[in-house]
């Protein structure tokens, strides 16, 4: 299994905050964004919503959600499964790793 890509230092997303990652540093053909919940666990999600194009890193990260900016549809930030209507549809979810003061990502595993 691959190392993983080191996406940011733990200091470079506050918590309750989202950084959207270049798609350079990812390698995906999706754009990918790295939340800190405010209890600061940190998790990665395709960034566009699955209802409509919207950008989850633009919207309200709170209590293990992300909030859409767009139709306010909640999604679990441990599943990404959407928690109210209007989206139905999960975003995927990505592997991240904290080690010593960085965070790296794993682009198509799963989070546990």
């Amino acid at each position: 299994m691959s190392e993983g890509i080191r996406a940011a230092a733990v200091g470079d997303v506050e918590p309750g905050e989202a950084l959207l990652l270049p798609m350079e540093l990812t390698g995906s053909a999706e754009p990918i964004s790295l939340f800190r919940d405010d209890d600061g666990t940190y998790y990665a999600l395709d960034d566009t919503c699955s209802h409509e194009d919207a950008s989850l890193s633009e919207g309200w990260v709170e209590a293990g959600e992300v909030e859409c900016p767009l139709h306010a549809t909640r999604f679990c930030l441990a599943d990404g499964v959407p928690q109210c209507l209007p989206a139905t549809k999960p975003v995927r979810t990505h592997k991240v790793e904290v080690r010593d003061d960085d965070v790296f990502l794993f682009v198509g595993v799963p989070a546990a």
